[in-house]
């Protein structure tokens, strides 16, 4: 769902991303770990398209980015550390309007069930968004994602200045995308929440993928210990 192959980005002489290469699959989700400047955020524009790549190649559901940027934003989702709503309309109100730009059009109690199926209480769905916290407006950019029909999720630390209670809920929610078959791209320094969710974890470096595990075969203690040494 997700493939790069020697994907390198330069500005002039400074190397953003170094021959950077990940192949993630349905039902997978991959969280790449590194500080900032690391090369996490470059990786998911240049998948985005908001950035062109020096060298390299990336496919989206076996489509080209480079060649078919509109297509593949066809089957993509992307959730920011901030999510960029409309505070004046409501949860549902943003849902319907976010929706129907992808070009689909649904029912009010349609609108509603991917609200609620994003973990967004029936109550908040009518109220300004301006009132919502963080971890709420996550939700309603993951019900748009649903509405969508997206099978690509791309995260930039959606768990950042999230309380325990609202990181644990997204969680949860992203391994239920996954399980229905979403292929997941997630930025995050959030070391034990890569643990928890992901199926994969990448660390970075300046630039370069130094390590890629199968979160099953290690502790998050030892991960921790491993992204320290890297780092």
């Amino acid at each position: 769902m997700l493939l790069a192959e020697n994907l390198t980005k330069k500005y002039g002489d400074q190397v953003a991303l170094n021959s950077l290469n990940i192949n993630i699959k349905k039902g997978e989700i991959f969280a790449l770990l590194g500080q900032n400047g690391a090369g996490k955020t470059t990786t998911i524009n240049l998948f985005l398209g908001f950035i062109e790549p020096t060298e390299g190649e990336l496919k989206i559901n076996g489509i080209s980015v480079a060649k078919n940027a509109q297509e593949t934003k066809k089957y993509v989702a992307y959730i920011p550390e901030t999510v960029m709503l409309y505070p004046n309309l409501s949860g549902i109100e943003n849902l319907n309007y976010f929706s129907s730009l992808a070009g689909f059009k649904y029912s009010n109690n349609e609108l509603a069930y991917f609200l609620n199926k994003a973990g967004l209480q029936t109550q908040s769905h009518h109220l300004d968004l301006g009132g919502y916290s963080k971890g709420m407006r996550q939700k309603v950019g993951i019900a748009i994602a649903i509405a969508k029909h997206a099978t690509v999720l791309l995260l930039d630390e959606p768990t950042s200045g999230l309380d325990p209670k609202a990181s644990n809920e997204f969680s949860k929610i992203l391994k239920e995308l996954s399980a229905e078959g979403t292929a997941i791209l997630m930025a995050t320094h959030d070391i034990f929440r890569a643990k928890e969710v992901a199926t994969h974890i990448g660390i970075m470096k300046q630039g370069n993928l130094v390590s890629v595990i199968d979160a099953k075969d290690i502790s998050a203690n030892e991960l921790e210990e491993l992204y320290l040494q890297t780092v």
